[in-house]
């Protein structure tokens, strides 16, 4: 679909020579910088201000050796990325304000960025010729996710302030060209063996593939000078790209979770849109099926303000890069992703009202910047899509109303063991009321060593036990692409709407489960309800059967009555059980992990039900409504 449609003669043809690449305005034109609204650039100019004194702390060796030596990454990239956060802050000051006040510490920041060792990150060391070295090896520049960015980040900061730089002294951006070419464009043209770039049979790639891709054309079009080496960086980028859009399904479904999609989808949007500003828009792949399918899974992933479904590695709020999704929504002509990046803007920007900006990828911050005003000058509401089904990735998102969040919210997966960021979930679902979490999907903890290693699922949020999901026999579901579902089945009216499926293939044999099929089902009356139903057979009975559901609110427990009276933001919601089969408790789980904190607060719940007596078959059964007088 990518690499095909241009040749290499055509591309030659279409892409602009250096010399007259011009996505932006550089700082040294005014008129458009200073014709920026006031509030807007003086929020930036406000920013730069901060670090006018600031000192540029170093990156001992020994922070990069803690992933080796104990697993913590966070503590090096908390560095890494607040050098990023600063000189980009920095650059964006100087073009707003266009005095030179901030250049000398511009400068700082770039020589002391170009002066380590490595651009990537700790816990990326692992594609070099000493795999699983405790410190990276300065012979062979390795691109990884955070390489890339940097060299984005540089190659924008000489694009919009070559000039000024130069009047300082030219040896600047000389280091500039010099570091990046070594550390990126030429192994970007000479090997194959990044993984990420999808030239390794056999092996998946991921978000990796579009986002390093989108910096690695950066660099090329803002630095590379040399024509015939512009041309092969494009061409093996449409050839990289290609391998990563091709492991999408027709539904546009990101397996690696909403969260992930801002660097899946949306990289490959960064990517489309340099070759199309490259071109002046002869470049373009928007008319594409699969391209638009690939946008409109976030409005369909969507539930309620910033919160997401969150299968996989990704947290239940998610703030979405609200200008980019705007950017193509307009692109592909699909006024509902435009609507959902009008929205998400506002309330990011309502949200972030008495916060400093943070700047993120210059890639993304320059054109939000020259359309915030038209941004904050649309109104519009997100589309809150009443149903949706994926059926490449088996996810169904339903709702009581077309858009309306009001009500009961239901989403359920399917699939295997063996996707991107993968959680053995297999079966898993979420329940919201009123667009607040119900029934919730943990996520996932801050990454460490452990979270990519082989001891993955020995961490609890990664566990079927921590999901919405049966344990037999003490024993969870596995992870593997082997462990999937079986038979599955979507079915919706206007009435109702329903996933089903046998998830006993996601459990290993021990487990003694025949079949256990499940559905998740919304039912749209008068009064609307969700049911999820098992009906199981196991091969022998066993009273060692349990079900869990997570949850996040207060509530309260009548085992006699088989009832659970939740407290959802002064709203009482019944979960009705079977009350002759099964008991059930409550477990306090508390927080203490950075993320899910910010997500879910200092605590949450398992509700764990469990069989009264051995069973070989049965039905389990819970009914979720409001309760009314």
């Amino acid at each position: 679909m990518l690499k095909e449609r241009y040749s290499d003669d055509t591309l030659r043809e279409l892409i602009l020579p250096y010399s007259d690449f011009h996505p932006f305005p550089r700082a040294c034109e005014r008129e458009q910088w200073e014709g920026l609204p006031e509030e807007l650039r003086n929020k930036w100019i406000q920013t730069g201000e901060q670090y006018l004194d600031f000192t540029w702390s170093p990156l001992p060796a020994t922070r990069f050796m803690d992933f080796k030596r104990n697993g913590n990454r966070s503590e090096f990239e908390k560095l890494h990325f607040k050098r990023r956060h600063v000189l980009a802050s920095l650059v964006l000051a100087e073009c707003m304000e266009g005095k030179g006040r901030f250049l000398d510490q511009i400068v700082n920041g770039i020589w002391a960025i170009c002066e380590e060792t490595f651009w990537g990150v700790s816990a990326h060391n692992i594609v070099s010729k000493y795999p699983g070295a405790p410190l990276p090896d300065v012979n062979e520049p390795i691109i990884d996710l955070f390489a890339g960015e940097t060299a984005g980040l540089l190659a924008w900061t000489y694009y919009l302030l070559k000039p000024q730089l130069d009047d300082i002294t030219p040896l600047i951006c000389k280091r500039i060209e010099y570091e990046v070419k070594r550390r990126i464009l030429d192994p970007y043209l000479e090997r194959n063996d990044f993984w990420w770039m999808g030239f390794i049979s056999g092996r998946k790639i991921n978000n990796w593939n579009p986002w390093c891709n989108s910096n690695c054309l950066t660099a090329f079009l803002l630095v590379e000078k040399d024509t015939n080496r512009r041309i092969q960086a494009v061409k093996k980028a449409l050839e990289s790209l290609e391998a990563f859009v091709g492991s999408y399904h027709e539904d546009g479904g990101c397996d690696e979770g909403t969260t992930y999609w801002g660097r899946a989808g949306a990289s490959l949007v960064d990517c489309l849109e340099l070759l199309y500003w490259a071109s002046e828009g002869k470049i373009n792949f928007y008319e594409e099926h699969l391209i638009k399918q690939i946008g409109r899974y976030i409005y369909r992933a969507h539930i309620h303000d910033d919160y997401f479904i969150n299968f996989a590695d990704g947290g239940a709020k998610v703030n979405i890069d609200a200008a980019l999704v705007y950017r193509y929504g307009k692109r592909i002509g699909d006024q509902k992703l435009v609507d959902m990046g009008i929205s998400a803007y506002h309330l990011q920007m309502k949200e972030k009202s008495s916060e400093r900006a943070v700047p993120g990828s210059l890639l993304r911050q320059l054109p939000e910047i020259f359309i915030h005003e038209e941004l904050m000058n649309k109104k519009a509401r997100p589309p809150y899509v009443r149903d949706v089904w994926l059926d490449g990735i088996q996810v169904m998102a339903v709702r009581e109303k077309e858009g309306d969040y009001k009500g009961f919210y239901l989403a359920a997966k399917g699939g295997h063991n063996g996707e991107s960021h993968n959680h053995n979930d297999v079966g898993q679902f979420i329940v919201y009321y009123d667009g607040m979490p119900l029934i919730i999907d943990v996520g996932v903890e801050t990454y460490t060593a452990k979270t990519f290693s082989s001891s993955r699922y020995e961490i609890w949020t990664m566990q079927s036990q921590y999901h919405n999901l049966p344990t037999v026999n003490g024993v969870c579901q596995q992870a593997g692409e082997q462990y999937r579902a079986r038979d599955v089945g979507y079915y919706a009216t206007e009435n109702m709407a329903e996933l089903s499926m046998d998830i006993a293939p996601a459990y290993p044999a021990d487990a003694g489960i025949k079949k256990w099929f499940r559905r998740c089902a919304l039912h749209r009356e008068d009064q609307s309800y969700v049911e999820i139903c098992d009906e199981f057979e196991l091969r022998e009975k066993t009273d060692d059967i349990f079900f869990s559901l997570m949850i996040a609110c207060a509530h309260s427990i009548d085992n006699e009555k088989g009832i659970i009276s939740l407290n959802l933001n002064g709203k009482s919601i019944l979960i009705e059980f079977d009350k002759s089969l099964y008991s059930c408790e409550s477990e306090y789980i508390s927080i203490t992990d950075e993320k899910l904190l910010y997500v879910w607060g200092d605590h949450i719940y398992r509700l764990v039900f469990r069989a009264k007596q051995p069973l070989a078959t049965g039905i389990w059964k819970i009914k979720i409504k409001e309760f009314r007088m």
